[in-house]
């Protein structure tokens, strides 16, 4: 268990459990057959976060240890008192009440010789010297303690860190979900997690009518993780606001992170005085502000439209314009056969029967 803890520490240096600054050298120390290992110099830390205290420590052949205490005190004094103890595993109520519920050991085991800790909701106060003490028995079952005398220094400084905004691709009229997790990986206080938004010359408000969600994810015995999400329907009035995610740990200790929305905007048909009248042939198609990485796409749909239009007009105009054409008539056909050109009436009698009155009395045709 103490691998799986010690390595998720490690790996989450960047996120903050605790900033060991440039120190991370360790320091083995011996006296009398006790032997301890601690960071040399000066781990530093932020406030409202935690820190961890790297710590093992070897005991003689013949002492068992059954207790591991902590205390803090000043670095003037050559030895802690039973008023700075802050941490121990048999006997809680020695501890002073600022550190009640804060520190905690690594690995619970205390055959396992760890004694590092973990310190959580931290404040600048708790800079200082840190001492540890083990007690246990002998081999002739009699009761003793060691003290040791190197100790661990820590610096608790302003908390600089912010929290992660993952923001997704926005689309307007599609439900969106933003995530942010606080800074450290500390089992402390749960923060307050906020979301604020402003529009364009406003000032900061509680973001209504949407949901929101807190998450604890234990990642070990000792880190948890936190996060929220805020859930909502993109529109066009979210485009060019800024949301903040603001986290508020122990003793009003905060941070936040702020981000722009960009939203993409779905082309919009409109019949306004700036496009055709619709008894014109050609579609009127007005595009609504789009923004985003897709803003060609409404562009290209609207030339397209266009082009298809235009062809369709050519396509017409030559219809009509064939159909003014009209064939020749029968008696056109007549006059072309003869060569003429223009059908005058002297022609008329090729096109009309005529009769013939004979001295008989008949009739030709």
């Amino acid at each position: 268990m103490f691998v799986l803890v010690w390595a998720t520490l490690l790996f989450s240096a960047r996120d903050s459990i605790a900033d060991t600054g440039a120190s991370v050298e360790k320091r083995t120390r011996c006296q009398s057959g006790f032997c301890i290992t601690l960071n040399e110099g000066e781990t530093t830390a932020e406030a409202g976060l935690c820190v961890v205290i790297p710590c093992s420590f070897t005991t003689s052949y013949s002492f068992t240890p059954q207790n591991i205490v902590w205390y803090k005190c000043e670095q003037s004094k050559p030895r802690c008192v039973d008023s700075d103890v802050i941490f121990q595993t048999n006997n809680n109520r020695k501890v002073q009440s600022g550190f009640k519920g804060r520190v905690s050991l690594l690995e619970p085991d205390v055959s396992q010789k760890n004694c590092s800790i973990i310190i959580s909701d931290l404040t600048e106060s708790d800079s200082g010297s840190y001492q540890l003490k083990v007690t246990g028995v002998t081999w002739y079952e009699r009761a003793e303690g060691f003290t040791f005398s190197p100790r661990a220094t820590v610096s608790v400084t302003d908390l600089i860190q912010k929290p992660t905004v993952m923001v997704p691709p926005l689309t307007e009229g599609q439900q969106t979900t933003l995530n942010c997790t606080a800074p450290g990986l500390c089992s402390g206080s749960d923060p307050e997690i906020t979301w604020l938004w402003r529009g364009p010359g406003q000032n900061d408000s509680h973001i209504t009518g949407n949901i929101t969600a807190f998450k604890t994810e234990n990642l070990t015995a000792v880190t948890q993780r936190h996060s929220s999400t805020l859930m909502f329907n993109s529109s066009a009035e979210h485009h060019g606001t800024n949301v903040t995610c603001r986290v508020r740990f122990t003793n009003n200790i905060t941070t936040e992170e702020t981000v722009t929305l960009n939203v993409t905007l779905y082309p919009k048909i409109l019949n306004s005085s700036g496009c055709r009248n619709q008894s014109e042939v050609l579609t009127c198609m007005c595009i609504a502000g789009q923004h985003g990485p897709s803003a060609v796409i409404p562009w290209a749909v609207a030339v397209i439209s266009l082009i298809v239009n235009v062809i369709c007009i050519i396509c017409v105009m030559f219809l009509w314009n064939t159909r003014k054409k009209v064939k020749p008539n029968q008696e056109d056909r007549t006059y072309m056969s003869l060569q003429k050109t223009d059908p005058s009436p002297e022609y008329d009698v090729i096109g009309q029967p005529s009769t013939e009155c004979r001295e008989d009395g008949r009739t030709i045709i």
